[in-house]
Parts: C-alpha cells; structure tokens; sequence
C-alpha cells in the first residue's frame, strides 16, 4: 500500500514538474521577439503620381522606380510592383483624384510630385490617415502628413543657377530674365527665390521679370521667344526650369548672344550644349527620383525604417559640352534605349 502511494505521488509530482516546464516553454515562446527587419507579406505596391506625363524628367523617373522594384524584390525577398499615375498634362486636380483612386486600391505607398502643394496636401493626409505611406519627390507638400522629401534643394538651386550665369556673364552691365513655368509650383517659386537672392549680390545684373508659362515645351519655348523679341536687351536666361530647351525651337539662336544656364540635362537639351546657344547645364537627377522614392517607401513600409533626415536632398552635377558624350550613353541606360 505505502509503495503504491509513494509511485502515485512520485507520478503526481513528475506531472506537475512537466506541467510546469511546459507552461514556462510556452511563455518563452510567446515573449520572444520577431526576427528584426521581416518583411511582413511577401507582395507590394508602391505608386508614383508625378506632375506630367509629356515631361521628360519624370519619364526617367519612372524607370528608375521600375529598375528599383526589381532590385528590391531580389533583396528583400518580396515582389515589389510599381503603378504609374500620372497625369498627361499638370493638373493638381488630377493627381488629387489619382491618389484618393489608389488609396481605394488598397497600395502600400505613394511618392508624389506637387502640381500645387496646397491643392495635394488634403489629399496627401488623408491617405496617410488611412494607413498609406506617403513621400513627395521633386515638388514638396511640407505642411502635410508626408513623411519626407526627395529631390532638389530648390533655394540652393536658384542661387547656383544665378551665380553661374553671373559667371558666364563677366564684366559689364547685364539684363536678365527668368522662366517661371507653374506659377503655383512650390519647388518653382522656391528656385526663383533663390535666384532673386543670389542676384542682388551683382550690381551689374538687372532682373527684367519672371516669365510664366505652362511647363510644356512648345509653350514654354513660345513664352521665351516672345519676352525676346520684346526685350532685345535681355543678354542672360537664369533657367530654373528649362523646359523650352525640351524642343528645338530655340535651337536656331545665334551661339553665345544671350547667354543661358539651365536646369536638366535630358536628351533634347544636350544639342544646346554643343552648339553653344547654352553654356552649361545642371543635372537634376531625375532617375534617381524614381530610385530613391522606391527606396524610401521600402524602407518605411516593409523595414519600418525612417529616413535620417526629412529632406533628402540630391546633387546637381554640372554638364558642359565635354560631358555630352557621357550623359548621352547615361540616358539612353535611363531611358532603356
């Protein structure tokens, strides 16, 4: 009898000893922490709503975008899908209407280039309201919910331009003029501001106006030719935004009578160079807009990473005529040519 009680309780005890260990096995495993930088599904969509499709700047972007997914999916170990909405013309209205239409679409975030800050900042915060991540690139919303910025430093970039043409001017009395394009564009009247600062540091530079058009070639080399013709005595362009040299039309200026830099050094513009009716441009590195936005809602939305800074500023090489062989062979790399 006192063995059979000795094994029933020896029994119960080994119970109990396992019972426990088991309960403890489980609360370790509960308390454990997932594996760092998982990502938490294996597909996302990342959209981009640049301002317009007839500009060349954001058709590099996109292939920078496409070429980052791809590159991503591979070292993430995710499938990374890039959606393009963007309309065919600026039009703030229309990248307000894509962006609500991809927040319906359930996408996991949005790099956005401003038409009108305002007009997308309604726009922009409710879709981070609802859980879509969301960047600008090239034209900053900087009172909405965005979660930061990449592209050009605009202020920094209107005095560069300006100081250059300065350079390029030299000695004497001068008149010049500058391109606005949008005159509701945030990053534009940021460049224009740097401009107008820098050119209060020459004496000899006249500002003889702001000049705004659509930023659309034939439009905005129309708006230059006209402000020409009138103003004769306009011997320098500070171009914050070059979208007349997108066509050939000013092409046929005598090299070197009035004296241009510029933004941009896409396909169409290098001629300019070569011929010398420019004299130097600055590259905005409008494929690596499409790189980095893909990098940075990657990193947010799939790493929970932030970026360092809310303003991720990119460079502006300059571009002469020496290096139009180089950007040549670049774009057609960009551009899948």
């Amino acid at each position: 009898m006192k063995l059979k009680q000795a094994i029933t309780k020896t029994t119960l005890i080994t119970a109990a000893i396992l019972l426990v260990a088991g309960c403890d096995q489980k609360k370790t495993e509960v308390a454990a922490p997932p594996p760092a930088g998982g990502a938490k599904k294996g597909e996302y969509t990342f959209a981009l709503v640049a301002k317009s499709q007839s500009n060349p700047v954001f058709q590099a972007a996109r292939v920078g975008a496409e070429d980052a997914a791809a590159d991503l999916s591979k070292k993430l170990g995710v499938k990374i899908n890039v959606l393009w909405r963007t309309p065919n013309e600026d039009d703030a209205q229309k990248q307000v209407e894509n962006i609500e239409q991809l927040v319906l679409q359930g996408v996991d975030g949005i790099g956005v280039s401003c038409s009108v800050a305002e007009t997308l900042t309604p726009a922009i915060n409710k879709a981070v309201e609802q859980g879509v991540a969301v960047m600008c690139f090239d034209s900053d919303a900087p009172a909405s919910k965005r979660f930061c910025y990449h592209g050009t430093d605009d202020i920094e970039c209107g005095h560069i331009i300006m100081r250059e043409l300065a350079v390029v001017l030299g000695p004497g009395q001068h008149v010049v003029a500058i391109p606005g394009g949008n005159q509701n564009a945030r990053n534009i009247q940021n460049r224009i501001k740097g401009a107008l600062d820098e050119a209060t540091n020459y004496l000899n530079i006249t500002i003889r106006g702001v000049y705004y058009s659509k930023e659309v070639p034939q439009d905005a080399a129309a708006k230059i030719e006209e402000v020409q013709t009138a103003n004769p005595d306009i011997d320098g362009w500070a171009m914050i935004g070059s979208w007349s040299l997108f066509t050939d039309a000013l092409l046929k200026w005598e090299p070197s009578k009035v004296k241009i830099v510029a933004m941009d050094a896409l396909p169409a513009e290098l001629p300019y160079l070569t011929k010398g009716v420019v004299q130097k441009l600055y590259a905005q590195q409008t494929y690596r807009w499409g790189v980095r936005s893909i990098e940075l809602l990657a990193d947010k939305v799939i790493l929970g990473k932030n970026p360092g800074s809310v303003m991720d500023y990119s460079s502006l090489p300059p571009v002469t005529k020496d290096d139009v062989a180089q950007y040549e062979q670049n774009w057609k790399q960009w551009l899948r040519q």
